[in-house]
Order: structure tokens, then sequence, then C-alpha cells
């Protein structure tokens, strides 16, 4: 059984990173607009807030969370924007507040969690481990966005790992959503990572494959860019097909970015 502390202390650093980035904005900052349409850099950290006080309610009050799932399936196309744009209302001072708060209590849930246990959410059971790669995801996503409005450029770290990980496990997923028969066969994944690494899954000699930086590779999964603008290479019909439907985060498949915006 994988110790979950590793990937909760990368989320830690994640959130932190992206705290600094917004820590000191200005009301006016805040109100600026990000490649998400019709979202500012509030409804970024909203929505952030709002799903860790989701996952918080997943991990602690099961029952509640039922009501939460009941409450997605009434409202798919929308529930999520709400969420947000009820948290982006508030003051700065109060959102950047009421994240920190919603993100501490979650870390301290999922480090006191016990061993083995799995959580319910908008997709499939998660253990601790898997809903901090989760979190980690959604962190490193939207601040992307928040990067881009303030016209920052971060700087990829091999946290990222725990994204690929998350777009090669998601892969059936991703093909479930758009309607589709996932492939019967394994795809061989090889990554190489912000330090130099090569992060590889899947058997060394299945027949289709996916080649590239992980960064490329994260954004794909993410939808923080398109395919025309990555540089990964696909081997085999079905590995082609999933970069164009691939999809790490749960929900109905998003528009993803045009070419040309993609969100470095």
């Amino acid at each position: 059984m994988a110790d979950p502390t590793p990937v909760i202390d990368d989320l830690r650093a994640e959130s932190a990173e992206l705290d600094l980035l917004v820590g000191e904005l200005s009301a006016e900052q805040w109100a600026l607009p990000t490649p998400a349409p019709n979202w500012t850099v509030a409804h970024q950290i909203a929505h952030l807030a709002w799903t860790d006080r989701s996952a918080l309610t997943a991990v602690t009050d099961p029952d509640g969370f039922r009501v939460l799932v009941e409450k997605a399936f009434a409202a798919p196309g929308s529930f999520v924007d709400e969420g947000a744009e009820e948290g982006a209302r508030l003051a700065p001072a109060e959102l950047l507040a009421e994240w920190r708060a919603d993100r501490a209590a979650l870390e301290r849930a999922l480090r006191d969690a016990p061993a083995g246990a799995r959580f319910p959410w908008y997709g499939p059971h998660m253990s601790a481990a898997s809903m901090a790669t989760a979190r980690i995801m959604e962190t490193w996503a939207h601040g992307l966005d928040v990067a881009a409005a303030l016209g920052v450029v971060r700087t990829p770290t091999d946290r990222l790992r725990h994204v690929a990980r998350l777009g090669v496990r998601t892969r059936d997923f991703a093909y479930g959503v758009h309607g589709l028969t996932p492939p019967g066969e394994e795809f061989r994944v090889e990554l190489v990572s912000p330090s130099g690494e090569v992060w590889s899954y899947g058997p060394p000699d299945a027949a289709q494959r996916v080649t590239g930086p992980a960064l490329d590779f994260c954004l794909l999964v993410t939808q923080r860019a398109h395919r025309a603008d990555l540089a990964l290479v696909a081997v085999g019909p079905d590995a082609d097909r999933w970069l164009d439907i691939a999809q790490a985060f749960a929900g109905p498949p998003g528009p993803g970015r045009a070419p040309g915006e993609a969100d470095r």
C-alpha cells in the first residue's frame, strides 16, 4: 500500500507556490480575466476552495458528500461555475482566507485518514493518495490560468509526475466520457520530466505509444493547450485518438483550448 505522505507534501508545496502568486494581489488583479471563459483570477481561486471543501466533505462526511453529488447530477452543466461564481463574489481577503482554511483542513484530513481508506468522488472512489493527486492536478492547472492572467511564467517542477501519472491512469475514462470504447491494449508512455528524467508507463514492448515532454503531456490532459501546440508524438491509431480526447479531470469533456492558446 503506497504511503500518501509524499503526495500530500507535494500538494502542500504546489498550493503554497500558487499562494505566493496571489497573496499580495490588488482588487483589480483579482478581477483580471483568465483564459477560462468568464472566469477571473477570483473565480480560479474560488473554484479551488470549493473543490477542496468538496474533497474535505468526501473524506470526513460521506453522507454529506452524497448530497453534493445529487446537486451535481441535477445541474451537470452549471454546478462547477456556480460554485466558482459564489466564491468570486467574496472580498479578495475573505476568499483568500477561505481557500487557505479549506486546503489546510483537507490536508489534515488526508494525513489522518486510515490506511487503505477510500472516499467517494464525482468519479470513482479514491484513496488519500489519489485524492491528493487530483488536487495537485487541479491546483497546477488553475494556477496556470492565474499565471496567464498576471503575465507570469511559472517554472515547471517534477511535481508534474503526479499529473502525468493521473493523465495515464485516466486514459479509459477519457474514452468513456466521449462515448468511445477504450482500447483493449495498454500503451507505452515515455515522458521527459522538467529535470530531464524519463517517466515511463505501460509495457516497454507495447505497439502503440506516446512520447514527448512531461510538461506538454500535462498541459494536454488538463486541457490547458491544444495538441497542435505540443511536442507529443503518438504511434498507433488508438494512441493518436487518445491525444485528441485525453482529460485527467472528472466530469464531462471540456472544450479545451484552441491552437495558439497554450497556458505555459
